[in-house]
């Protein structure tokens, strides 16, 4: 069967001839299938604590049971959990985003071969939002990357199994580097009385942690170390946990006791809010056939690295094709505001969209509420002559938030971050001053 010049087979209006594998754009809805736990898939060291603080859904994230419900629906459900972290302060457990070291003499060398950024860089006890890509140019990985060593990187991985593949690119042994899995486990304390709450927790130092920084601390007796970042464009930090098998009780009830008096709520991590902040989950808005091109995420691709990396050739390729007028893609990620009522729960599918002449075109990545525009906000997918700020779509919704049974919603293609980030990324810098 040929696998090339072909559209989606079940959406055929929708064009994906420059993907290998299709998206699924059938639309299934929410299906009634209970989430089988077994010793097949991890559990993390936080995962029994998460049950004790209410966890009653889950899904799974880099084979591991991943937390993503606290409060339920008759409470509040997710909304409920959007509220305590735009006002008050959360605990995630985010153990999923495992941590691969990269260590020895030749680490930074390595790691400026996988990763498009300049490894060089980062500053020891620093970090950098990172991508690292295949020779096509598709991202593999959007982890954090940090260095708490001069000979030292760990990558905090997205919803990828990278290890083996930095592992691969290693052999046979072409840098004096090792490269595992460590035991550290991340939480994120997210929300405005973060800084706050860390502070008498840690001490007055931790106000000092500049974005991206990193410091050693304990928190319950147990060794962490502490970085100014997180999923939520909200004010936060994330907490590595070392030996996280042993201490993981002591680090999780330290949290919750001094958040008792913040009023702390642990809850799963806010992707209405890393939405509303247009940061971009793995393997929903992006994946390994998906150039960072695609996903404004072209500040990713420096100009001035002149070291080789995986997918250089690629990427510098791409960019001379749009730069000369070209767009080599089929489509394109858009941020957007759209009618219907509110979407106060996770998409179960990737939700059509037309043009305005109603023809299928697209399909929706992110949807949720966004209370502070009192509107729908998605990201999704069009073709380039599309994505101009301005251009008027429709979004066909499934019957719990449609205004009227089988009739599209108006959308508008908008600007991202839809909501400020606390702190802005280097794309919103780079576009305010013109770059």
């Amino acid at each position: 069967m040929p696998t090339q010049e072909r559209s989606h087979p079940n959406v055929p209006g929708i064009d994906q001839s420059d993907r290998l594998v299709p998206v699924n754009l059938r639309q299934s809805g929410q299906t009634p299938v209970q989430l089988l736990i077994s010793t097949r898939v991890r559990k993390s060291p936080f995962w029994h604590l998460s049950i004790e603080a209410g966890a009653w859904r889950a899904s799974v994230y880099n084979r591991m049971y991943h937390p993503r419900g606290y409060v339920r629906p008759e409470d509040g459900g997710a909304m409920a959990e959007y509220r305590a972290l735009v006002h008050g302060v959360t605990l995630w457990n985010v153990a999923v985003e495992r941590q691969i070291r990269v260590k020895g003499k030749q680490a930074e060398d390595f790691v400026n071969y996988v990763i498009t950024r300049d490894a060089s860089r980062i500053k020891v006890m620093r970090g950098k939002y990172c991508i690292l890509c295949n020779e096509k140019g598709g991202i593999l990985n959007d982890p954090v990357v940090l260095r708490p060593a001069r000979d030292e990187f760990w990558f905090s991985l997205s919803d990828s199994d990278l290890m083996l593949w930095l592992q691969g690119v290693n052999t046979p042994k072409r840098w004096d580097v090792e490269i595992d899995e460590i035991d550290v486990a991340p939480l994120q304390i997210q929300g405005p009385l973060s800084e706050d709450m860390m502070a008498e927790l840690i001490g007055e130092d931790l106000r000092k942690i500049p974005y991206y920084g990193l410091m050693e601390a304990e928190i319950g007796g147990a060794p962490v170390l502490i970085s100014q970042t997180g999923f939520s464009g909200e004010k936060g930090y994330e907490v590595y946990v070392y030996n996280a098998h042993e201490t993981a009780e002591q680090v999780w009830y330290a949290l919750r006791g001094v958040g008792a008096r913040y009023g702390l709520r642990v809850i799963a991590p806010g992707h209405h809010r890393r939405i509303a902040a247009g940061i971009l989950s793995w393997g929903q808005d992006m994946d390994h056939e998906t150039s960072p091109f695609q996903v404004n995420l072209a500040f990713q691709v420096p100009k001035k690295k002149k070291a080789d990396y995986i997918g250089k050739a690629a990427l510098e390729k791409q960019r001379e094709q749009i730069e000369a007028g070209s767009y080599p893609f089929s489509l394109k990620l858009v941020g957007m505001k759209m009618g219907g009522r509110p979407i106060t729960d996770y998409a179960p599918d990737f939700w059509l969209i037309q043009n305005s002449e109603g023809t299928r075109c697209g399909y929706v990545t992110s949807p949720w509420w966004s209370p502070e525009l009192e509107t729908n906000i998605a990201l999704g997918y069009v073709p380039w002559a599309l994505s101009k700020v301005g251009t008027e779509l429709n979004v066909e919704l499934p019957e719990t938030y449609a205004e009227q049974s089988g009739v599209p919603v108006r959308a508008v293609v908008s600007e991202v971050p839809f909501v400020a980030s606390e702190h802005p990324s280097a794309r919103e810098q780079g576009k305010g001053t013109g770059e």
